[in-house]
C-alpha cells in the first residue's frame, strides 16, 4: 500500500462496526488555494460516491486565509495573568490566543468569566470560565497544534464550512465533512454536505485519523466495509432497517 494513503478500520466503541478511515496526504495548504480541486484530486481512485470525505477545519481555514502569525499579537497584561492560570494543552495557555479572546468579546465579559471561574472553583464546580467564553475559545486553534509552515499561526474556525461542504459534493460528486478532531479523544463535525449523519462522522474521527503533528494529512476518507446498508447517511444506518 503506498505510505500516502493508509487504510484503518474504525473500532471506537461509539462507531458502527464495519467503517473504514482511510487517511490521505494532500500537497500543502496554502492561503488562496483551491481547496475543493486539491482535495478531489487527493482522493481520486480512493473516494467514490457513498463515502464521506473529511477535511480537516485547519485546512479550511488556511485556504481562506484565516489565521494570523503569533508574532503579530501583542498580548496585555491581563492576557499574560490568565494564560499562566491554563493547562498546558489549552488554547488559553497561550497569551496571543487569549489575546484574540479578549478582543473578539471585550475585556468586560473576560473579566467577568475569571470572576466566575474563581467563584465557582471555591463552590468545588470547575469549567465556569468555558462556560461564558466557550466559543470564542473555540473559535481559535492555538499554535500548538498546527503543521509547519504554520506552527506559529493562530488559526481561526473556517468560514461557511457547511457552504464548502456542500460545495465540494457539488463539484466532486462525493458526500464531505468539515471537522474539528484532535488527540484529545474529541471530534466535532462543524458542516456537511446534505443529507450526512455527522454523529456517526464525529464517532469514526475519535481517534484522530487526521493526526495532530506533522501528518500532512488534512482529509481522510470514510468508508463502509460493513453488511447492509452503510450508517455515514441519515436514515441509512442498522436502525433504518427495522421494520
Amino acid at each position: 500500500m503506498s505510505l500516502a494513503v493508509q487504510s484503518l478500520a474504525v473500532r471506537h466503541g461509539q462507531a458502527p462496526e464495519g467503517l473504514v478511515a482511510i487517511p490521505v496526504r494532500t500537497p500543502l495548504v496554502r492561503p488562496g488555494d483551491d481547496l475543493i480541486a486539491m482535495v478531489a484530486e487527493a482522493v481520486r481512485g480512493i473516494a467514490r460516491p457513498g463515502d464521506v470525505v473529511t477535511i480537516s477545519e485547519s485546512a479550511v481555514a488556511i485556504a481562506q486565509g484565516e489565521f494570523v502569525v503569533a508574532e503579530l499579537v501583542r498580548p496585555s497584561r491581563l492576557a499574560y495573568a490568565l494564560s499562566r492560570r491554563a493547562g498546558p494543552l489549552a488554547t488559553m495557555s497561550q497569551p496571543e490566543s487569549v489575546q484574540l479572546v479578549i478582543d473578539r468579546v471585550g475585556i468586560g465579559k473576560v473579566l467577568y468569566a475569571t470572576v466566575l471561574q474563581v467563584v465557582a472553583r471555591a463552590l468545588g464546580r470547575r469549567g465556569a470560565f468555558y462556560e461564558v467564553l466557550g466559543e470564542a475559545v473555540a473559535a481559535f486553534d492555538g499554535y500548538t497544534g498546527t503543521m509547519p509552515p504554520y506552527e506559529r499561526a493562530i488559526v481561526f474556525s473556517p468560514s461557511d464550512p457547511r457552504g464548502m461542504a456542500r460545495a465540494f459534493r457539488q463539484r466532486a460528486g462525493i458526500d464531505c465533512a468539515v471537522v474539528d478532531a484532535n488527540d484529545l479523544g474529541k471530534a466535532k463535525v462543524l458542516g456537511t454536505s446534505d443529507g450526512v449523519d455527522a454523529s456517526v462522522v464525529e464517532a469514526a474521527l475519535l481517534h484522530n485519523p487526521h493526526g495532530n503533528s506533522d501528518e500532512q494529512t488534512p482529509v481522510v476518507v470514510l468508508k463502509w466495509r460493513g453488511t447492509g446498508a452503510g450508517p455515514l447517511r441519515l436514515g441509512c444506518g442498522p436502525a433504518a432497517e427495522i421494520p
